[in-house]
């Protein structure tokens, strides 16, 4: 159900309604075990293009899903309303399709009662931000574009949001999150510059700072010169080492690992990545996005997944888990990338120690090209530019390239601290920019 009006659901779901929801669907279930799962979003969106606000959008939908499982067979169905008859009617016909699914041989009852971090999951700013406060900062955005003669193009948004998740076992959990986004592509000419971010409080998105970078970044693309493809030594902005790593963390699934299909398959304990570099999973650090439990109730937990370069964690779903004896299932909800030693500390001093390299803002259409040893192929976007003696000195057109992380992340001379960094795959991950000694650019492309 989505309404642009408060009137026929005033309030969010709260602790206490969940609870008596959930306690009804128990009492109407017949199942052997049944598992109850809430969200209720509240949240807007306000979208411009050419300088102008074109969509200004609020929303509200509520969903409860009932699981019924008799022995190992089970049947999930969903409603939107709320009213003790329709949610009657849920668990009927999640029991109905239950009996007549096949069984999972790989089913597991829901968990036990769970004991949870309380990461920082909801800001109140961000709760009472409505249209107003996300045209302001869209506003500011394009005022400053505008001063520019250039043309701004991009979102703010923002949302609040209870889940729950509730089990005949006795499990319960329950949360409130707001999440709070913007997004700015700034277009100069051919030339395109971008930043986004995305925080817990829409007052820490750091709207103007954003804004100011996505415009220098299309001025400076204004005249761009073509390269040759090759390899090249190149410094990766945060969102670009992002966009890398996200594919690797793809290949952390235990299952494809134990098939052999994973490219890290046979690589635990061994070092992958620059020994100096150590992925953490950080639920309760507040300018990541940390939720305390994931969808079937298990508790997110703090746990390291590389250690100074080996890797030390596989990524498990409970049955695999269970098959394993692993007891305490790792989550990866708020990924930490870090260097250990000296490190630089921005992206600026990275730039001002380099002799030569090309300069990469971000990656776009990210795809695998040998799963066997993670050989990624992509593109350059929103700013690609030629650093010589510690400054850059032109925009150059964009590459495609042919890179597996596994090697790239072996050649590694110099890196920042973690900083923000945005990707469409694995959402918000703190990362550094790194330099590094050489990148395959296999091909330039026609813009």
């Amino acid at each position: 159900m989505s309404m642009t009006s408060h009137k026929t659901w005033p309030k969010m779901t709260s602790r206490e309604e969940f609870r008596f929801l959930a306690e009804l669907v128990m009492k109407r279930s017949t199942g052997d075990h049944t598992l109850v799962s809430l969200e209720d979003r509240h949240g807007g969106t306000t979208r411009f293009a050419n300088n102008q606000i074109i969509q200004n959008v609020d929303t509200r939908r509520g969903s409860l899903s009932v699981m019924v499982a008799f022995g190992k067979r089970q049947g999930t169905a969903d409603t939107t309303d709320f009213t003790a008859g329709s949610v009657q009617e849920t668990v009927t016909r999640a029991a109905q399709l239950a009996r007549l699914s096949p069984e999972d041989p790989e089913y597991l009852a829901p968990v036990e009662p769970q004991s949870y971090l309380t990461p920082p999951t909801a800001r109140a700013e961000t709760v009472a931000a409505g249209p107003a406060r996300r045209l302001e900062y869209a506003n500011e955005a394009i005022g400053q574009c505008r001063m520019e003669n250039l043309a701004a193009a991009g979102i703010v948004s923002s949302s609040m949001a209870t889940v729950g998740v509730a089990a005949s076992t006795g499990l319960f959990a329950y949360e409130e999150r707001t999440d709070a986004r913007f997004s700015l592509t700034v277009q100069a000419g051919e030339a395109t510059g971008w930043g986004a971010s995305a925080h817990r409080s829409i007052d820490h998105l750091k709207i103007h700072e954003r804004t100011i970078t996505a415009i220098t970044k299309a001025k400076r693309g204004g005249e761009s010169r073509e390269l040759p493809p090759g390899r090249y030594p190149v410094i990766l902005e945060p969102a670009a080492v992002a966009g890398l790593w996200s594919q690797l963390l793809w290949a952390l699934d235990a299952k494809s690992y134990e098939k052999g299909t994973s490219a890290l398959s046979g690589k635990l304990g061994q070092p992958i990545v620059d020994s100096r570099l150590t992925l953490r999973n950080l639920p309760l650090r507040e300018d990541l996005l940390g939720v305390g439990f994931t969808p079937e109730g298990l508790p997110t937990v703090e746990s390291s997944w590389m250690t100074e370069g080996a890797l030390t964690q596989l990524s498990y779903d409970r049955f695999t888990a269970k098959e394993r004896g692993v007891t305490t299932i790792p989550t990866l909800d708020a990924p930490c990338l870090s260097g250990a030693g000296a490190s630089l500390p921005n992206l600026q001093e990275l730039i001002k120690q380099t002799e030569r390299a090309i300069l990469v803002t971000n990656f776009w259409y990210i795809r695998t090209v040998n799963p066997t040893d993670l050989t990624l192929t992509g593109m350059t976007r929103d700013g690609t530019f030629l650093v010589e003696n510690g400054a850059i000195v032109s925009a150059v057109k964009n590459f495609r390239f042919h890179e597996s992380p596994l090697q790239a992340f072996n050649r590694i001379e110099a890196f920042t601290g973690p900083a923000e960094a945005i990707t469409s795959e694995t959402g918000k991950l703190l990362v550094p920019a790194m330099r590094l000694r050489e990148f395959n650019f296999s091909s330039v492309t026609k813009f």
